[in-house]
């Protein structure tokens, strides 16, 4: 059984500067006479939202879809950003009106053998499960079609707002497929294997509204002019988990993804193990001392 996560090391300052993240391959592009702009950009909030992060989607021309590069710069960005112990929310926005993830790139799907197929697909679930593993709460903030394996990671992600209008559904089999990325495990366990059966099987698609009823998503808030609602609704709710105590929620979300996985008894004890870790931290000791004071905590994460 995986220990409860460590403490981790922060990332250098330049990162937590707002500034958009490169993978190699793009910073050798920018190197040549054609500049490449980042299909992943990652944002750290200053002011009173420190402690948020935003992963940018910004791949107009495919909607966002996953392709290679995409995939590589979003791995890339989850590496660096684990190791920041100062990110203590991350949240998975749109850059493209109108969309969050349109799924697979089906364009470079195409001129892919069955073996690239089966190792691409691979790939894929390997970052769906980075994200779904990623230390710090995380937020899908679904302003537009998320289908497929945009869903799949929507679905990586703790918790996920949509505007009204988004459309989202696991429409593999219309393509003559199945979801690949973790969809078939994943949905399931948020909505109950009868109703994941009857949404995977007929490839539905739903509505923001819809999904809130069925609690596929968290909050559906109406899509405004800027078409930017569900990423606000995502932002709010980083802020109400801002002042929290870091260690606490990161823990916390130890216990309730490995507990998920085991009978009750089993769950208890990594509850145990995890609740242990918390109580030599100086935050469970400020915690204690702002009730007794009856003042709001400074939490640090230590």
């Amino acid at each position: 059984m995986p220990a409860c996560s460590p403490m981790l090391r922060a990332l250098p300052r330049a990162l937590r500067l707002s500034r958009p993240w490169r993978s190699p391959g793009a910073r050798d592009c920018a190197s040549k006479a054609t500049t490449r702009t980042a299909e992943i950009q990652v944002h750290a909030l200053t002011g009173p939202d420190q402690g948020i992060t935003e992963i940018l989607m910004n791949r107009p021309h495919a909607r966002n879809a996953l392709g290679n590069i995409f995939v590589s710069e979003l791995l890339e960005a989850l590496a660096q950003l684990r190791e920041d112990q100062q990110v203590r929310v991350l949240i998975f926005r749109s850059g493209v009106k109108g969309v969050f993830c349109a799924g697979a790139d089906l364009k470079e799907r195409e001129q892919m053998s069955a073996v690239e197929v089966g190792i691409f697909v691979q790939r894929l679930r390997g970052l769906m499960s980075e994200i779904a593993a990623f230390p710090a709460p995380t937020i899908a903030a679904m302003d537009g079609f998320a289908l497929g394996g945009g869903l799949e990671l929507a679905l990586a992600c703790d918790l996920r707002t949509a505007a009204s209008t988004a459309v989202m559904g696991l429409i593999e089999t219309t393509r003559g497929l199945l979801p690949g990325a973790g969809g078939t495990q994943r949905l399931p366990r948020c909505l109950g294997v009868a109703l994941a059966k009857e949404l995977i099987f007929t490839g539905r698609r739903l509505n923001g509204v819809q999904a809130h009823e069925l609690g596929l998503v968290n909050h559906a808030v109406a899509q405004n002019e800027e078409g930017n609602a569900a990423y606000h609704r995502a932002l709010a709710l980083a802020q109400e988990i801002l002042p929290q105590a870091p260690i606490a929620v990161r823990l916390g979300k130890v216990a309730i993804d490995r507990g998920m996985e085991v009978d009750i008894a089993s769950g208890m004890a990594i509850e145990h193990m995890c609740y242990a870790q918390n109580i030599p931290t100086q935050d469970r000791l400020e915690g204690m001392a702002a009730f007794r004071e009856k003042r709001p905590p400074k939490f640090v994460g230590k």
